[in-house]
């Protein structure tokens, strides 16, 4: 399997995430040349003070997705879209869909398809004692696969940590600084066909703060 560089942002400045889109209502800023981000709304209002907020670009099918990643206060939750499109093929910000808004049930169970990896978990009291990251196939709220979370609560992630999602041929890979959580082939059967390129996006629950960099998407080719 060869590997081409297709996009490279550092997201290190408000320049790099300049044409990056918006859904809910956050705060982006960054520090030490690193993206952060937390909810603007106050996390009483429940789902509405969550956020999605989608690279521009869209993506083919095969692809290496590959960021660093770094807690810095929680409870909360983090999210990776992949593949993400309408559920008829529509490109992701086609006027046709429905607004959404950060409010999950717009993502798993509306109008678009796509994989998502929910990679820090420490929103619910069940979650915040045994830790695991989660893959999901949408439209349809499927848990296909799931592993121990390596990620370390906030107060002793002193550094990022370097993760990777690779998709190629329907088998879907995750990984934290290299050590394989879980993987997983979609048979295109089970829960409907492979799903193919398209957008990615990163998604918080309040009132996390997260610090975001060095995100890079390789084209994966046989």
């Amino acid at each position: 399997m060869e590997k081409k560089l297709i996009y490279d942002n550092p997201l290190a400045c408000a320049e790099d995430v300049k044409d990056f889109v918006m859904e809910g209502s956050a705060e982006v800023y960054f520090e030490n040349r690193k993206m952060r981000m937390k909810n603007a709304l106050d996390a009483g209002m429940g789902q509405k003070s969550n956020f999605v907020y989608w690279c521009d670009k869209d993506f083919p099918s095969d692809i290496m997705i590959e960021w660093d990643f770094r807690p810095i206060e929680e409870p909360g939750l983090c999210i990776m879209f992949f593949s993400a499109k309408g559920c008829n093929g529509e490109e992701l910000f086609d006027k046709s869909l429905a607004h959404r808004d950060g409010q999950y049930n717009l993502y798993h169970s509306g109008d678009i398809n796509a994989y998502h990896i929910s990679y820090f978990r420490r929103r619910w009291e069940d979650e915040r004692a045994f830790h695991t990251c989660n893959l999901r196939k949408s439209k349809g709220f499927y848990l296909t696969a799931q592993g121990a979370d390596p990620i370390p609560n906030c107060e002793d992630s002193s550094e990022s940590y370097h993760l990777r999602i690779t998709k190629f041929n329907g088998l879907i890979e995750f990984a934290v600084n290299d050590l394989t959580v879980f993987s997983w082939q979609d048979d295109g059967i089970e829960y409907g066909g492979v799903l193919g390129g398209g957008k990615i996006g990163l998604r918080q629950m309040a009132p996390l703060i997260g610090e975001y960099s060095n995100l890079k998407v390789y084209e994966l080719r046989n």
